[in-house]
């Protein structure tokens, strides 16, 4: 039986003197699709609908950074130093060129990868994501939901989904989906929350003389930019500057969706990731 969300089996590879903890499994044709998660998320963070879709066509491999849930290590509180730990597990792994997804903080990360470390990665899905110099959240709201020591289906409904009704549902259903597997991920440290904000709140400012966004223009892999209309922790105008500015990169914006709009519209989600990564 092939392994899917729920069975593949988390697996350890050492880099630097720690333990990375990885999840790999999917049809090994191609280019492997990399996960990069979101502020002090892990393997059981993502949506099981989602890596099973897309492991149809590929391999995908889950994995958490240095010092998150099931890996080993002093979480890292530089952006950079998060994009060198990627960039080093995928070599350790063997392969030689990788198409990254990353969410929020994630896709922050895998864009600093193909800056860092271009002969790395083929395609970049950015997700509800920001750039150095975007625009900060001003919902005053989102620090009380996003730094609850344990996350509720509450702060994912406020945080990661739309106000209807309807969006109000299609979270709950994926908060039950995100529980399926009976082995999961042990919780985040404070440690590693602290130092994901340090790295967020350290990376944002532009430089002095620094033209906005400029630096994005050295990002040549074709990029697919999805955001929810309203996303209340990444603003959704910095998907717009993220499309603006990547050279060949196109945005879909999700309606009456928030951080989490992938999560929301699963179905959909899934056929733009493929049609994209396809191409």
């Amino acid at each position: 039986m092939s392994d899917t969300h729920v069975t593949a089996p988390t697996q350890y590879i050492e880099v630097d003197g720690d333990r990375f903890a990885y999840r790999r499994w999917g049809k090994p044709s191609g280019v492997p699709l990399f996960f990069v998660q979101h502020f002090r998320g892990g393997m059981d963070n993502w949506d099981p609908l989602i890596t099973d879709g897309l492991a149809e066509g590929r391999e995908v491999i889950l994995f958490n950074g240095r010092g998150t849930a099931s890996s080993s290590g002093t979480p890292r509180n530089r952006i950079e130093d998060m994009a060198d730990d990627i960039a080093a597990v995928i070599r350790a792994l063997g392969l030689e060129q990788v198409d990254l997804l990353g969410f929020s903080i994630g896709g922050i990360e895998s864009q600093e990868v193909a800056l860092r470390h271009p002969g790395l990665v083929r395609k970049l899905l950015l997700i509800g994501t920001g750039l150095r110099g975007g625009e900060e959240s001003t919902d005053t709201e989102v620090p009380g939901y996003a730094l609850n020591p344990v996350p509720t289906l509450d702060d994912f409904l406020y945080l990661f989904f739309g106000r209807s009704e309807a969006a109000r549902q299609a979270g709950k259903a994926f908060w039950e989906r995100r529980h399926q597997r009976v082995d999961q991920d042990p919780p985040s440290s404070p440690e590693l929350m602290n130092a994901q904000a340090e790295a967020a709140h350290t990376y944002a400012p532009l430089r002095p003389g620094e033209t906005p966004f400029v630096y994005l223009n050295a990002i040549t892999q074709p990029t697919l930019v999805i955001n929810g209309e309203n996303d209340v922790m990444i603003p959704s105008i910095n998907s717009w500057h993220l499309a603006q500015n990547i050279p060949d990169a196109q945005l879909i914006i999700y309606p009456d969706a928030g951080h989490g709009a992938q999560f929301q519209y699963p179905e959909r989600f899934l056929k733009h990731a493929v049609q994209f990564l396809d191409e």
